[in-house]
This record gives structure tokens, sequence and C-alpha cells, in this order.
């Protein structure tokens, strides 16, 4: 690409892109190009000018003008398998050219309009601001519709038309200004959100096949069993199964599907399986439907932003006092007009949700996604946080470290059942399993029948008409009564107690046990530690594991307790008990069996690469590759606390400031209104910015 730079200074330059036009998609395929390259710290293209900008490592200047001139957008684009997405462009290049348009009418018409026009004009504008006032009247309600119907009118009454208009030009502005803001931290926050389906299985002739999610087309079948995200809008062709659609219908319980019915993307199978003809490809209706439950979702709310919000309203009423109180005392009409152009309302009702949202899409920039501004609130203000162990303090990949088998079974062939199995409800344990299988080149044929999955438990399927299980030692032995071949037992009694085990049975006897190592993630003590002095008064541990593996890393990790050999009711049982003693619990989890206590809790925390149910259920989703995830999210959830209060102070301080200028004759009307706007345009986008000084 031929460029130009245009201003260079220490680890920073300006470059102009020798284009006599740039599109959308290529500022969005160059801005993408720049930051992913290594030695560009932040990379930012202005398509009206042609123009970026980059800040890089200041050794590199001769790889970064390479960089540069290496880029072609057709190689590019090539290499993109799915559509570029060019919203945030569209969406403000649109308020651009709305608010330069909305400021060039009010040019002309100072400049080219008689002094008579210009008065029919401001009569016809003033006209909606008229009737929503008098349809807020109407309603019985005392909001800042009121206020603005009430400053113009009393304007237009006097025959001071000029400060009508002007008073209806501010408020335009600030309208396209605060919805502009708006609606940016919601498509920051929409993009921010996915459903990170890579892979499903398809049917064909053969059988299932695993393939990936962007080569599935309308008209495909697909496999959703219990446990899994349904990735495509479709219709059930086949099966029965409970859905959990609450986020996309907001339905609390989980819905019957069966053959016939319509089924969402990013909903989850909580029980049953079912076979899927695809409707909508990738990508499709996902956007407007994100949208749709980030506007409409209370969860957005948190009590201090709700609290703030009631403020707003049942303040104009003692705004409407002040104006008449002024009037009665000074007689001074242009004073009472005034102190009309200020009302809390519009800064309250805008900073603080867009605080959330925009704490909502910093915490995604971190690797964390999170549900609503409620679930940030009570991370901020728990007491106690509860893990559980396998995949969440220990590490997302366990691996196998032996495999002991009974009833002269091969230990490959024990292997590769347990991979044929394990390979369709995806976990960390069963992800050993499978990587274990791939190691060695164990490839193994769909020869079971249909599996099914038993929640906390294990699988169960058969072959050659035979039942086989995998999974815990209650479930093989007490639950599904199978036995230790003859003359075994000895050898079953010496296996060690150190790893996690997987059993594996066919027929009713036991043929071989898996030992997974599965350890700490090297973080977890210093974590734990660091939870506590952030304000965690209890750090508890639960795990379905023996006595002496789960004491054993509790002891590593430094909990204040810690429970074993725990069934999903358990687990929710605990956190029901936490409450009942008065404190606000945080669970932390990643597989189907900790769903009922991500559920129970305050804020439910799952790990990305855990089961697709529990990130359902769970308010917030952190990545799997380092705790310390917990630390930015209990930082980002103080400093929104403080944001919020502080926007809160700011907004009270600032307008009743204007107020008492206003009623002593220091602020014409003109001026408090361009104040106000410009303080309620000011706050809300400093309520946009960072709250914490670094990133993951």
């Amino acid at each position: 690409m031929r460029c130009k730079i245009l201003h260079e200074g220490p680890g920073r330059m300006r470059v102009h892109a020798e284009k006599k036009y740039m599109t959308f998609e290529f500022a969005e395929i160059l801005e993408e190009y720049l930051n992913n390259c290594p030695w560009i710290y932040k990379a930012k293209v202005f398509e009206r000018s042609c123009n970026f900008t980059l800040d890089y490592c200041k050794d590199k200047r001769d790889e970064i003008i390479k960089c540069i001139s290496d880029f072609d957008f057709e190689e590019e684009k090539g290499k993109r398998e799915e559509e570029i997405d060019v919203s945030s462009r569209e969406l403000r290049h649109g308020y651009e050219d709305k608010m330069g348009h909305h400021i060039m009418r009010r040019f002309a018409s100072m400049m080219f309009c008689p002094i008579g026009l210009r008065s029919i004009i401001t009569l016809i504008r003033a006209v909606p601001y008229v009737k929503a006032g008098i349809k807020k009247i109407s309603e019985g309600k005392m909001e800042v519709e009121v206020l603005d119907a009430t400053s113009i009118s009393v304007s237009i009454i006097m025959g001071n038309f000029s400060t009508a208009s002007n008073v209806m030009f501010l408020l335009k502005i600030g309208e396209i200004m605060e919805e502009w803001i708006r609606k940016k931290s919601v498509d920051d926050l929409v993009r921010a959100m996915s459903l990170n389906v890579d892979k499903v299985w398809l049917c064909g002739e053969t059988g299932e096949k695993l393939v990936p999610v962007n080569k599935v087309k309308v008209g495909s079948s697909i496999v959703v069993r219990n446990g899994n995200v349904i990735p495509l809008d479709g219709v059930v062709l086949q099966g029965n199964a409970t859905v959990n659609q609450a986020s996309i219908t907001g339905e609390s319980l989980p819905v019957a599907k069966s053959a016939g019915g319509y089924i969402y993307a990013g909903t989850v199978v909580d029980e049953g399986e079912i076979i899927v003809t695809v409707k909508n490809v990738s990508g499709e209706g996902q956007y407007d439907r994100i949208v749709k439950m980030i506007e409409e979702s209370e969860k957005l709310k948190s009590d201090t932003e709700s609290k703030a919000l009631g403020l707003a309203d049942r303040l104009v009423p003692y705004t409407f006092g002040a104006t008449i109180f002024t009037y009665l005392l000074t007689r001074n009409v242009t004073r009472a007009v005034s102190i009309l152009m200020v009302d809390f309302c519009c800064a309250l009702k805008l900073s603080m949700p867009i605080a959330v949202l925009s704490a909502i899409r910093e915490a995604k920039d971190n690797n964390i996604t999170i549900k609503g501004g409620k679930f940030l609130e009570a991370v901020d203000e728990a007491e106690t946080i509860v893990f559980d162990k396998t995949g969440t303090l220990t590490k997302a990949c366990p691996v196998v470290k032996d495999i002991v088998t009974f009833d002269g079974f091969d230990r490959d062939e024990a292997l590769r059942l347990a991979a044929c199995l394990e390979e369709h409800y995806p976990h960390s344990m069963a992800s050993a399993v499978v990587k274990a299988a791939e190691d060695k080149g164990l490839e193994h044929e769909e020869k079971h029948s249909k599996v099914e999955y038993v929640v906390a438990h294990g699988i169960v399927s058969s072959i050659d008409n035979k039942k086989v299980l995998i999974g815990s030692y209650h479930f093989i032995f007490e639950d599904e009564d199978c036995v230790i071949p003859e003359g075994e037992e000895e050898k079953f009694n010496n296996i060690s107690d150190e790893y996690s085990r997987l059993f594996l049975a066919l027929g009713g006897k036991l043929i071989g046990v898996i030992l997974i190592e599965d350890p700490l993630k090297k973080e977890a003590y210093d974590i734990v530690n660091k939870l506590h002095k952030s304000g965690f008064t209890r750090v508890v541990m639960l795990t379905g594991d023996n006595k002496k593996v789960a004491s054993k890393v509790a002891e590593e990790i430094g909990v204040d307790d810690f429970k074993y050999e725990v069934l999903p009711a358990d687990k929710a049982d605990f956190i029901t008990a936490e409450h009942e003693m008065g404190r606000k619990v945080i669970m932390v989890g990643d597989g189907v069996n900790d769903s009922p206590a991500l559920s129970a809790a305050d804020a439910g925390v799952a790990i990305n690469t855990g089961a697709a149910i529990a990130k359902e259920v769970a308010d917030i989703t952190i990545a799997d590759e380092n705790l310390e995830s917990l630390i930015v999210l209990k930082e980002l959830s103080k400093a929104l606390t403080e944001r919020i209060s502080k926007n809160y102070r700011e907004i009270l301080g600032f307008n009743s400031l204007l107020i008492i200028l206003g009623m002593l004759g220091v602020l014409s009307p003109s001026v408090t209104a361009a104040l106000h706007n410009a303080s309620t345009v000011f706050i809300s986008a400093g309520s946009t910015t960072d709250l914490l000084e670094y990133k993951k």
C-alpha cells in the first residue's frame, strides 16, 4: 500500500494512505491488520481523511514501515471466512453527518432567512416539544419534557423567538450527542459478545461429523445434546429436549421442544437431544437480538443505578418549584426561564446506563463477559467466593497419566472407547481423554448407540448390545451395580488415589480406570491471597473428589474452608446456607454439575472453556487462561460503583449551581441550556472511558 507519513514522533506516527476514497470495509480490515502487527500497540484508521495513527515500539520503525507497505486489501479480505462488520463505523459516520447537517441548517437559517420567516420556522419546530410536554402532563408525569415545553412556550409568548430557537437548537445537539453515545456504548458491547461456538456435529449419510460452524449451510441437519449451546437458528427435525432460552426470550424456565419447534442460536439444551434443521447460518439475526436483550433487560440496572434514575424524575417538580419561586420573588420571566433550562433527569438517565455499558465493554476487553450491572454490584458487595475445583482452580487442560485395565482389556482399546464416548460432552476431564487418544493416534468409529449424559455422574451407551458406562465411582459401582472382575480386587485397591479417576465399564464389569492428573493453576495460591485482600472474608472450595485429594488442594492454595464428595445439589445448598447467614456469594465453576450453584449465587462466574449450560446460567464468564480475571473483575466492580457515585455528585452539584446562577440573573436561558447540555454530554462521554489503568 502506498502511503505518506504526515507527522512522526517517538513511537507514534500519522500516516496518509494515498487513496481518493476509503470504504468502511477497507478501513476495518486495515485497522485489524495493523493491530495484529506484533510491534504496533494501537492503530486507528480514519476513513474520511484516509489517514491512520500508530502507537508502536520505537525500536521497530523499519519493521512497521515494511508492515504498512506489505498491506494488500484483496489479499487480507480473502483470508477472512466471515463478513466484515462495519456497523460501528457506519454508526459513527451517520451521527457525524447528522450533527453536521443540524449545525449547517442553523448557520444557513441565521445567515439567509428573514427574521419573519425564522419566527415562523421557530413556531413550527416548537410544536413537537409542546406536544411531548402536554402528553407527559396528561399521563400524570412531571418529567423533563414538561420543562422543555414550558421554557420554549414561555419564550415564544414573551416574543423572544431568538431565545426559543437557541434553546431548541441546543436541545437537538444534546439529543444527537446523547443518542450517539448511548448507541455507541450498546454497539461496542454487542460487537464484544459472541457465541464462541467453533464446531458442531453435522448429520450426514455416514453418520455424525464434527465440522466448523461457518461451514454449515441452511438446510443442513446438526445434532445438539444435553448441556450444549445451540449454535444456529433452526427447526427441530427429530428428538425431544428442554431448552433454556432465557437469554433470548426472557423465559425463566426451560421450554420443551420437539419435532417442528423453532429454536434460537445462543440458547442451551438443558436436557435431551435434538436434530435441528438449520434456518439461519452463523451470525444472521444475532446483532439485533443481542441489542434487544441489552436494551430491554432489567439486569443492566444495578440498585445504585436504579435509585439514581428514580431520583431524576422526582427532582423535576423541584425545578418547577424553583422556577415559580424565582418569578414570584423577582417578577423576572427571563430568570425563571433560565431555571427551566436545567434538569437533572437527562444527565442521570444517560450517564448511569452508559457507565454500566462501558464497564461491561471494558470487562470484555479483559476477557470477561458480564450480563448486567447488577452482577458487577454483587461482586463489589460479596463477602464469600466459592470455587469448584476441577477446571476452575486446576488447569483447564488436565492430562491422562495412566490407564489401568481389567478383565484382559487392551489399554489402547480402553482409551479409544472412552474417547469415543467423552467427545460428545466436552468438559475438562473429557477433553483430557479425547486428547490422550489423539496424541496416540487412536482413531475411533462411532460404533456405540445413542449416548446419554447423566449430570455429575457419567455417560451411558451400548456397544454390540452391551451397556457401556464411563463416570464416577458412585455412578459405576453404586448406581449401576457394576463389579470388579474376579481375582482383580487387589489390583483395583492398589490404584493410586493421588489422581482424579474415571471408571469405564462394559457389560456390567469394570474394564478400565483412567487416571487423570489435574494440576493446580500456578496462580491459584496468589489469587486466593489477593481475593482475601480485595475484600472477600471467605474463600471456599467445593469438589466431588475424595477427601485426600480435596484436602491436599485446599492446603496448597490456602482456602478458608472446603467440602469434598459433593453433588450438584450440595453446592447449591451451601450457597443457600451462606445466604441465610446474611452473606452475598459469588460462585465460580465450569461444569454442568455447577449449574445449580451458579444459578443460586448472587453472581455466578463460569469459565469460558466449560460446559455451555454453565455459561448460559452464569451471570459472568471469564477466560480460563488465568484466574487473575477475578481480581480484575473485583477492581472493575469497585471502580464502577465509585464512578456512579461520582457522576451522581457532579450532576447534582453542577446543575444546582446553574439553577442558583439562573435565579440570580447571572446566566441567561440560552447560556444555562448550553452549559446544562454540555455538562450532560461531558459527564456521559467521561462515563465511556476505561475504569482500569491496564488491560490483560
